[in-house]
């Protein structure tokens, strides 16, 4: 059987929030049990049960229900997926992908990543043996056959997967595999199923009938049936869901025989039942690393768990900044070298995170490489001041900088609030910025304003946010992610920086397999972007989740991926 034979040829570039690979294995459990609902969500005596807690509101199990309907995610609806939905390959807290419902994860070393000599690419893919649906349904190669239509098909677009565009077709070669045949290269291309499968023998005659109400079917919620290690047999909406452990995961039966997630969109509610005892586990809201540090004290049960997220970073203005003078790259430097960043990341972090000077920090796998080739701006104000003088400015009686007019030298830097970390590091940038003599004013943006794309979009010197990382993070830095008036402002690179050398890089990344092939690419971008201060790293952004000491195995930013191997004491 095959899917697709497309003849059209996609940009690639916006492919880029895909992850690095390594494979890994578990012997598998075959076993066939049905769905099940009930209002009874006390376990049998004896039973390894917990009790989590999200602080969002899920319209449904798959996070896709929340895309189409809220035009958001939930926070905690990750989790729920990650129980009861999995991938073929799941990627794990290190950010590689692991092995889940395939037996591998396509490599060129394992023989199942063919780079061919016409510049296509093949990819083969094993289902694990045994691995079924929650009703007891095979789990077959004509499932992910069904799933490769919805993924590309643009009639449902809170499904569809662009990676998709790239794929010439598929082929199911017997019942467990398929080839999946590439248009080009493409190096995220084992990445391409690690969202969960979509079921045929249940949403096949929906979908063939009606795309539009797809969405909106009971499956996505109460009736939801998925192939992960935990099978959902209650759903109560706007109070919580139980899931309990299903004997056919082909990784094994969760030692967990049973989760409970409790939906408390409250944060303050979330760290009081904590506190009480009666949730053992909290995620799905970024508690802050002051939260964590006031409720470790409080709480002998358990203990927050720090995790690195994103980064802090400060974009530059390139399109007419005010003042003119941030469009120098001398200026940018000038204002890096202003910045004791490892101070920062004591004081507003703890000295929980390390300092960020590129767009992979620590915990990506591009570290290394990075590191090596990033331009350091060590804290040293004496040189900040100078580079600031050799512009043309001269510092007065009171140390304050002023140009040939006598106007002093005033610098806005701009945050959005609601984040207090956030609001802290504006308001400490700004007092470094000032010692070596510049009027830098901290502005959080109104609320009234924050969805107003024109205006966040024309700050006029300097924005703070919180960002992703890495191969995330690139998509940000390509000219086609400027917001422009021609297209509404949409789009995440805040700074307006557009270079076609940059976008070639990128570009260049997107289409390069092997990983030591990536490396002088990640070289190159990474000193392109520090060499002129495209933008001003701080530091990591951390964030902790709230886990009980009697749950053992928790590991990762979003806890879940792994979950079939947690016990309790």
């Amino acid at each position: 059987m095959r899917w697709g034979e497309k003849n059209s040829q996609r940009s690639s570039l916006w492919l880029l929030a895909a992850w690095v690979v390594i494979g890994a294995c578990a012997s598998p459990q075959t076993s066939s049990v049905g769905p099940a609902t009930t209002g009874d969500s006390t376990a049998p005596i004896g039973s390894r049960r917990i009790v989590a807690a999200i602080a969002g509101q899920p319209v449904g199990v798959s996070q896709a229900t929340a895309r189409a309907t809220l035009a958001y995610t939930v926070p905690g609806g990750e989790f729920l997926e990650a129980l009861a939905n999995r991938g073929l390959v799941v990627v794990d807290d290190a950010l590689n992908l692991q092995a889940d419902l395939a037996e591998a994860v396509p490599s060129i070393d394992n023989g199942l990543w063919v780079l061919n000599p016409d510049g296509t690419m093949d990819t083969t893919w094993t289902i694990r043996r045994g691995a079924s649906w929650h009703d007891g349904t095979p789990l077959t190669a004509d499932d992910l056959l069904f799933t490769a239509q919805v993924r590309e098909d643009n009639a449902v677009p809170g499904l569809r997967d662009r990676a998709f565009d790239l794929v010439a077709a598929i082929d199911a070669t017997d019942a467990r595999t398929i080839v999946v045949h590439w248009k080009q290269p493409y190096y995220a291309a084992d990445a391409l199923f690690t969202a969960g499968p979509f079921p045929q023998h249940i949403l096949g005659a929906p979908y063939a009938s009606d795309k539009s109400s797809l969405l909106g079917l009971p499956y996505w919620g109460a009736e939801f049936i998925g192939g992960g290690p935990y099978r959902l047999v209650d759903w109560q909406e706007g109070s919580r869901a139980v899931f309990q452990a299903f004997d056919g995961y082909p990784l094994g039966r969760p030692q967990i025989d049973e989760v409970e997630v409790r939906f408390i969109p409250d944060p303050n509610t979330v760290i009081a039942n904590v506190l009480a005892g009666t949730v053992d586990l909290a995620v799905g809201r970024d508690f802050s690393i002051e939260q964590a540090m006031q409720i470790a004290p409080q709480w002998d049960a358990g203990r927050p768990e720090i995790v690195l997220g994103g980064w802090v970073v400060i974009f530059p203005q390139f399109m007419n900044p005010t003042p003119s003078v941030v469009a120098d790259p001398r200026f940018r430097q000038a204002l890096t070298y202003a910045l004791d960043r490892t101070q920062m990341a004591t004081t507003i972090q703890h000295g929980q995170v390390p300092i960020a000077n590129s767009f992979f920090p620590v915990n990506t796998p591009e570290y290394a490489d990075a590191e090596q080739a990033a331009v350091h701006y060590d804290y040293d104000p004496r040189k900040a001041i100078q580079l600031i003088e050799d512009l043309g400015y001269v510092r007065d009686a009171d140390g304050s900088f002023r140009d040939n007019a006598n106007q002093q030298l005033t610098v806005p830097i701009w945050t959005s609030g609601g984040l207090d970390e956030q609001v802290k590091a504006t308001l400490s940038v700004a007092d470094y910025w000032k010692q070596v003599g510049i009027d830098a004013e901290p502005v959080v943006i109104p609320t009234q304003r924050a969805s107003d794309r024109e205006y966040l979009a024309n700050f006029p010197a300097f924005v703070l946010h919180q960002q992703s990382v890495g191969r995330a993070f690139m998509p940000n830095l390509l000219s086609s992610a400027a917001p422009l008036a021609e297209n509404q402002y949409v789009g995440a690179n805040y700074s307006r920086y557009r270079n076609p050398e940059l976008d070639a890089l990128i570009n260049r990344f997107t289409i390069t397999v092997r990983p030591e092939d990536r490396s002088p690419i990640v070289q190159q971008m990474v000193r392109l972007t520090t060499e002129q201060a495209v933008l001003i790293g701080l530091y990591s952004n951390a964030t902790a989740i709230l886990v009980a000491n009697r749950i053992h195995g928790v590991t990762g930013e979003k806890p879940g991926w792994n979950i079939h191997l947690w016990n309790v004491a």
